[in-house]
């Protein structure tokens, strides 16, 4: 058994981390197992970089136990996607079995060496969550590419090995980058693409080494052959074939080219008999495919070993827990006893996560050596006197091995992680910079909705005329390339804060001022495409007008995924994202002391960006206006030109109006000339039909509450009509009625209403429409209240919409507030009644967050419209403990959030309550005219 007591590994002098026995990684948070007593035998394991490792364990002890202390030895917590492989004396190769004891599956152990290689290959790589893990799967890659397992096109093989040498010796220089690639092959045909990697390598500036690696594992993932070994078998028909297993299911290759695939919902069971291998399908009534499908392999011992793969496959990706292991039959036994032992997929990830911010970080030896061979071992209990960070033939040590944890060893606990946390930033700045980095990459993406999506669609049709064409993508695109280049000084900026590249060493970086100061005063350089984009949306409304196909375009390009919100909010994306910028640098001046050396910088910038804010701020507040009165209208029927000249949008939201039959839920939307009620339309796309405007010209407003006995009532009194509505609550009443009037006297001291409203304007009395809305029944309306989790085209799951279910109130206030409070980041999301913690993407904007696997996802997978919804931190009898979490609840519906910092908690609790507390409209007239810095 290994003995920590008597040296500390290699990495924990490299690192300086107490001695420790590590954690088990199929029993988190326990010692590993006691060592049973006997004799002790020495087990040798290769690891992924080449290197050896010699464990001493018990004559009795089963494969976990080994596994475990490899695990424990690498600190390694999402040791469930690995194994050990072995060959067995018919020269097989073969898996460790976790269950069974070692030495009798391992006739002599001093011949054998044992290989820790990657055995489940998750699809996407960013469920991995741990840095260690990941870069563990590189090498893997690595090795695959090198002993021709892993095929490519020369491309991607050029492009593989580019990221590969980026992690390895860093920036790119040409002569070191050469020297390099002689020294090490990576590929067997590297000489030949040895200038196309060199070319790739060139464009890797200031990527990290994890960043790399998860470029490498983003390309391999999309690779046919990525994480296959192949079984040969033949068809029925004596044709060669080789049968494979992967997450989805049992695959079929000839040669390298993948035939045919058995997803695991198509399986109905997995069996062999001699030398044959089943494959039983469930019934398709649509396919000619016969019911069970037979291959023969090689020998019974070769079925028996892939059947035993796919079953492990099978229920690792697809079970939510360990299966139970099978009664033993009493007397007599049929068919293999052989199941899955460890966690699931689920069941990793579910840990992982709930121990988010406890993980220790992984750190990198430098790599610029070649790796030791395989003959050099190191014995895990041999007294040896060594330096800091030399290995036993004088190399560095293996990057494998990580730090190891405290002194007890066995449980990360809350004073540890205090101690983990004081190695990273904690200062505000560099939590500010960091909301730069997460807000940039979600703006990037959004300007990449119009100058990739939707131009894709546009040059699919010929719907749009070039004029309007250039008009739009000529003055995106060059904002968007910019703003590739901002992103990239921004990451490169925050990996050097965090000491994640070695530039760090070379000055003082714990800085962004610098950053923003630059590239602001190159965003000044674009300031004639930033007027052109609201100019571009005029012209595309007025376009789509006059033809109906560019309308059907924009109608089902925003049916897309991709387009999460309305298109026309993205052509106002690049002056909210100026707003964000003096927002950020207005934090970052406030923080810092006037002595500090970056405020001299963040203040320049600040200065810069509020010349710009003022100079565009007039277009913005018209085409905010603009945009949600085009949005109104495809939500409206029964109204031909809503978005009038001179027509402001002041309020929209849900208020009871009193009829001859009671109280009717009705839909109102004031402007600054009228005041329309709608009801909720039984039509597909469940629009709203207008019943009646009410011209504010000459309008007045009594509170009636005494008058007609029905809570937060009030009349409106019109020229020619008169109105008895009624709020939910007391705080509602009062934001309708300011907001009504101050829009009469706006209306007063115009020159009366115009004679359109007047000839458009319906009367009270009852039209077949209104007589069949009014009788809209009570299960109608409660069908209508289901969950807005986004299952739905998005018609259904606009703002007045979500209004309607939750019966509230917004304001053009709020839609500003909402749009350029913008916040994304990651966050852990925890439900009710759920243990586990779910890192998710997180996006917050238009009153909704949206949910998403990676910042790198092109589409969220699901959102969350907070109108209606309260925040708040959870009561101690909620039973949370854990630090920086907000609660949001509505009705029933309860979720849980962690984010990783006070300042990031902070910024969280502030943009949600800006999108859960509505506003008056009175606010709006101290924005008009903005602060000047």
């Amino acid at each position: 058994m290994v003995e920590p007591e008597e040296r500390p590994s290699v990495a924990g002098q490299r690192l300086g981390a107490p001695e420790s026995m590590g954690i088990s990684t199929l029993e988190p948070g326990q010692r590993p197992p006691t060592m049973p007593p006997g004799r002790r035998v020495s087990i040798r394991v290769q690891m992924l970089d080449d290197t050896q490792e010699v464990f001493e364990v018990s004559q009795r002890a089963s494969g976990k136990v080994l596994f475990d202390l490899v695990c424990a030895h690498l600190n390694l917590i999402e040791g469930d996607y690995f194994s050990l492989e072995y060959q067995d004396q018919r020269k097989m190769t073969v898996w460790l079995d976790l269950l069974k004891p070692i030495l009798k599956q391992i006739r002599r152990p001093k011949n054998t060496i044992l290989r820790f290689v990657v055995k489940f290959f998750p699809p996407d790589h960013t469920q991995l969550l741990e840095e260690l893990t990941r870069y563990l799967f590189a090498l893997q890659i690595k090795h695959d590419l090198a002993c021709g397992r892993l095929t490519c096109n020369e491309s991607s093989a050029a492009l593989l090995v580019s990221h590969i040498v980026q992690s390895e010796i860093g920036d790119f220089d040409e002569v070191q980058c050469k020297q390099h690639l002689l020294n090490n092959k990576y590929i067997p045909v590297q000489d030949a693409l040895m200038d196309k990697i060199i070319e790739y390598h060139r464009k890797h500036v200031g990527q990290t080494p994890a960043e790399s690696d998860y470029q490498l594992l983003e390309i391999a993932r999309r690779l046919e052959m990525y994480g296959v070994r192949l079984y040969p078998a033949k068809d029925r028909e004596g044709t060669k074939l080789s049968l494979a297993v992967a997450h989805s299911g049992v695959l079929v290759f000839q040669g390298h080219t993948k035939i045919n695939a058995f997803n695991w919902s198509k399986v109905r069971k997995l069996s062999f008999k001699r030398k044959r291998f089943l494959i039983k399908l469930r019934p398709d009534l649509n396919s000619s495919c016969q019911d069970t499908l037979e291959f023969m392999m090689g020998s019974r011992d070769c079925c028996k070993v892939f059947w035993k793969i796919c079953v492990e496959y099978h229920a690792f990706f697809r079970l939510f827990e360990e299966p139970k292991p099978k009664p033993k039959p009493v007397l007599f036994t049929r068919g293999s006893s052989f199941r899955f032992s460890g966690r699931t997929q689920r069941q990793v990830i579910d840990y992982v996560k709930d121990t988010e911010f406890k993980k220790v970080p992984f750190e990198r030896s430098p790599q610029h050596s070649e790796s030791p061979s395989a003959g050099q071992v190191m014995v895990n209990g041999q007294k040896q006197s060594l330096n800091l960070g030399q290995s036993p033939d004088g190399r560095q040590p293996s990057p494998l091995t990580s730090p190891l944890l405290t002194d007890a060893g066995f449980i990360r606990t809350d004073d540890e992680d205090e101690v983990r946390r004081k190695r990273f930033p904690t200062d505000k700045a560099y939590f500010i910079a960091k909301e730069l980095l997460t807000t940039e990459r979600t703006y990037l993406k959004d300007l990449e909705v119009i100058t990739v999506s939707f131009q894709k669609s546009v040059e699919k049709d010929e719907a749009m005329p070039d004029s309007l064409r250039n008009l739009i993508f000529a003055n995106f695109e060059p904002v968007c390339k910019f703003h590739e280049t901002f992103l990239k000084d921004v990451e490169q900026r925050l990996a050097q804060w965090e000491g994640r590249s070695n530039a760090h060493i070379k000055g003082d970086y714990q800085r962004i001022g610098d950053v923003m100061l630059k590239n602001i005063q190159g965003l000044k350089l674009l300031t004639a495409h930033l007027q052109k984009h609201s100019e571009a949306l005029l012209e595309l409304e007025r376009m789509c007008r006059s033809s109906r196909k560019l309308e059907g375009l924009c109608r089902d390009f925003e049916l897309q995924k991709v387009c999460y919100l309305p298109l026309n909010i993205f052509f106002l994306r690049p002056l909210h994202r100026l707003m964000h910028y003096k927002q950020i640098l207005e934090r970052l001046c406030k923080h810092y002391p006037p002595t500090h050396d970056d405020f001299r910088d963040s203040r320049a910038a600040l200065a810069d960006v509020s010349e710009m804010v003022v100079q565009l701020h007039g277009t913005l507040i018209k085409m905010e206006n603009f945009q949600k009165l085009l949005e109104l209208k495809k939500d409206l029927i029964g109204i031909d030109n809503l978005a009038l000249p001179g027509r402001e949008f002041i309020r929209l939201g849900c208020l009871s109006k009193l009829s001859g039959k009671g109280l009717q839920q009705r839909m109102f939307f004031l402007f600054n000339d009228v005041l329309m009620y709608t009801s909720r339309g039984m039509t597909a796309s469940n629009q709203f039909k207008v019943h009646g405007q009410l011209p504010l010209y000459g309008m007045t407003i009594r509170e009636s509450e005494d008058e007609w006995g029905v809570p937060h009532s009030f009349t409106l009194f019109g020229q020619r009509q008169s109105v008895v509505v009624a709020a939910s609550s007391a705080s509602e009443m009062e934001k309708w009625v300011e907001d009504i009037k101050m829009a009469i006297e706006l209306a007063d001291k115009c020159n009366g209403p115009s004679a359109e409203i007047l000839s458009s304007s319906f009367t009270d009395s009852k039209s077949p429409e209104e007589s069949s809305a009014d009788q809209e029944s009570d299960d109608d309306l409660s069908a209508s209240r289901t969950s807005l989790e986004w299952q739905t085209p998005h018609r259904s799951n606009t703002t007045v919409h979500v209004c309607w279910h939750r019966n509230t109130s917004v304001s053009m206030v709020d839609f500003s507030v909402a749009l350029e409070n913008q916040l994304s980041g990651n966050l852990l999301r925890k439900f009710k009644n759920s243990n586990g913690w779910q890192k998710l993407w997180v996006v917050f904007t238009n009153f909704s967050l949206f949910f998403y696997k990676t910042h790198q996802d092109e589409y969220p997978l699901a959102s969350l419209p907070l109108l209606g919804y309260s925040i708040t931190i959870p009561s101690e009898s909620e039973n949370i403990h854990k630090d920086y979490v907000f609660k949001l609840h509505f009705k029933s519906h309860v979720y849980y959030f962690r984010s990783e910092s006070e300042y990031t908690f902070e910024r969280w609790m502030e943009v949600i309550r800006s999108a859960t507390c509505s506003s008056s409209h009175i606010r709006s007239l101290s924005r008009k005219e903005p602060h000047v810095y």
